[in-house]
């Protein structure tokens, strides 16, 4: 959970949207040739004291960070021998003033050609090691938020994880499903805080809840071995940072999947999505402390228990969801917004879930996402 109850303010400063960022990009591959363009019928339609080099001296400049190597000196050549031709042109027609001021006007042509096929090497050269980077981020993902099976004690499962940065892939959101001797039990959380402090904090969640959820009898029992897990880290890390802490809500789906058993500690309340479009928010009964903050309140109480009907979805999520925001301020209500809406599949609803949301704000989300479906299917006529 990122640090709201003090110190959590809105962004100010507006940034372009991704479909604006490709649409941009597109269009600054096709400028160097507008360029070349432009600066020939400058030339042609000016007086002769103007002239068209500026537009040719930019050409290459422009095209070395957005294109290949090749397309670069491409361009730069091709602006060289427009100035070319149209000092021959003007050397033809006996335009001598025209002819010596287009003289320096190809060394600078050239040269500009020269320094942007550098340019372009080092963004090249920069574009690799970015990539590499973010093929280990990206390993880095799998190994720390590992994807949940499709199916996971006979329940349909999808998971979506979405970064509020595009080139930003994980971060402080959790979530996991794993089939126990229990059930199905789940997990999804949002640690306080980013970078590699809260990628930490997840690990150490996770890897408690796989062993817990094996092993513990109740929800609670799970939840007191993730606080306890929670505990020695911060002890062997020496975190004197009293505000760690981790909202988490824990899900158990027993054998025969008629009930969902819950519980809760700080987290935004799961929706229970109906075959029919109705959609329930599953509140819980009591209000219990995030994870990390249970010594203040050692017990982390009973779970709540709800039907779980055939065809009906349970979604998990962080608030990345719930505290995503329009252009008016409103805020994005998921149980509004799914209501009267059916999916086919639990990935078809993450989704139709997060263009919505992207949709609702702009593609300025604020917050990282992490999204948890679970579908208890409707039987066949040949089971029931």
């Amino acid at each position: 959970m990122k640090k709201k109850v003090a110190d959590r303010s809105a962004r100010a400063v507006v940034e372009p949207s991704f479909s604006s960022v490709s649409y941009l990009w597109r269009l600054s591959r096709l400028l160097p040739a507008a360029l070349l363009l432009v600066g020939s019928v400058f030339q042609f339609f000016t007086p002769l004291n103007l002239n068209g080099s500026p537009f040719f001296v930019a050409a290459p400049l422009i095209a070395a960070p957005v294109s290949s190597l090749g397309r670069t000196v491409a361009f730069g050549g091709a602006a060289f021998v427009s100035a070319a031709t149209l000092r021959f042109l003007a050397e033809i027609n006996g335009e001598d003033s025209v002819v010596r001021s287009m003289g320096p006007q190809l060394t600078t042509i050239a040269f500009a050609t020269v320094i942007a096929a550098l340019v372009n090497v080092l963004v090249r050269l920069s574009s690799e090691r970015l990539t590499s980077a973010h093929e280990v981020a990206e390993a880095a993902q799998r190994a720390v938020l590992p994807t949940p099976s499709k199916h996971v004690a006979g329940l349909r499962v999808a998971a979506r994880y979405q970064a509020a940065q595009r080139e930003a892939l994980i971060g402080g959101d959790l979530y996991g499903a794993r089939s126990t001797p229990h059930g199905a039990r789940l997990v999804m959380g949002d640690v306080r805080g980013k970078g590699m402090a809260a990628i930490e904090t997840v690990s150490v969640v996770l890897g408690a809840f796989r062993e817990a959820s094996e092993q513990e009898e109740t929800l609670s029992g799970v939840a007191r071995r993730l606080e306890e897990a929670l505990v020695r880290d911060r002890t062997d890390r020496d975190n004197t940072d009293e505000e760690t802490f981790v909202t988490c809500v824990l899900v158990e789906i027993p054998t025969g999947h008629q009930v969902v058993r819950i519980l809760n500690c700080g987290h935004p309340a799961p929706l229970l999505l109906g075959g029919d479009g109705s959609v329930t928010p599953l509140m819980p009964s009591t209000f219990r402390l995030p994870l990390g903050l249970l010594e203040l309140a050692p017990s982390p109480g009973r779970h709540d228990t709800w039907d779980l009907p055939p065809d009906s979805t349970l979604l998990l999520y962080t608030d990345g969801l719930s505290e995503a925001r329009d252009a008016t301020g409103t805020f994005y209500d998921p149980a509004a917004r799914l209501t009267g809406r059916t999916f086919p599949t639990p990935a078809r609803l993450l989704s139709i879930l997060v263009d919505d949301v992207q949709d609702f704000s702009r593609g300025l989300t604020e917050d990282d996402m992490a999204l948890l479906a679970i579908h208890r299917p409707a039987p066949t006529p040949a089971t029931r």
